[in-house]
């Protein structure tokens, strides 16, 4: 029995000191942009690049809901009054719900608070506005599909609908059916997006019987699109 306390309280001493230990380091910056990667499907670190949520490009400091030519921020997010600095970044990537009821980011949250430390001292250094310093932490970021490079096999030249159906004709002279419910009708509106009039099709699913069409803007869509059910 004692020789099983004795051994409990040295693993505990251990625990404890391995945890001081961690605290007194002070953040890891390779730690930290591994977690990046949870962040990096919706939010790049680069100046403009937007995706499902802003770019963090200039976060420090920033007021929340601000980020410049994003605008699908929630109200609730806009009207919070915060500003990301260590202590707000914590508490946020902690439970971004509990932080801002009502905001629109679906990440549930990070419960380890080193995890979260490394995280916050990443970004810091990674989204300052002087020069790249993503670039010197090693983070290479997915550059989104240029829409105007793709070949003949995408480019869309007719889109045709009739009953539950879309034909869509390529620029390779191959015409495709499928399933209404399983055509995704996009617009892309940024430098990556298609040129004017000229949509392409992408693959969005595995088993080949999901695309997606990207137009150039929104009002490309309808006027594009032919009733083949007419007599």
């Amino acid at each position: 029995m004692r020789l099983q306390r004795a051994l409990c309280s040295g693993l505990l001493a251990m625990l404890l000191a391995a945890s001081a230990q961690h605290a007194l380091a002070g953040p890891n910056l390779e730690n930290g942009r591994q977690a990046y990667r949870k962040c990096v499907a919706c939010h790049s670190l680069e100046k403009d690049a937007h995706r499902t949520g802003p770019s963090l490009f200039g976060l420090w400091n920033r007021k929340a809901g601000t980020a410049d030519g994003f605008g699908r921020y929630s109200g609730a997010l806009k009207s919070s009054g915060i500003r990301w600095n260590e202590e707000a970044l914590d508490r946020w990537l902690e439970n971004p719900q509990q932080m801002v009821p009502g905001n629109r980011m679906v990440f549930p949250g990070i419960e380890d608070g080193s995890e979260r430390k490394d995280l916050i001292a990443f970004l810091k250094a990674a989204t300052a506005q002087d020069g790249k310093p993503s670039a010197t932490l090693g983070m290479r970021e997915q550059k989104p599909l240029n829409l105007k490079g793709l070949g003949e096999n995408n480019q869309v030249t007719s889109i045709a609908h009739c009953e539950d159906t879309f034909e869509i004709t390529t620029a390779a002279g191959e015409t495709h059916q499928f399933w209404e419910f399983n055509v995704r009708l996009k617009s892309d509106t940024s430098e990556n997006g298609p040129y004017p009039g000229k949509p392409v099709i992408i693959p969005a699913g595995m088993r080949g019987d999901r695309v997606s069409v990207v137009f150039a803007g929104p009002a490309e869509i309808s006027p594009f699109i032919q009733n083949r059910c007419e007599k």
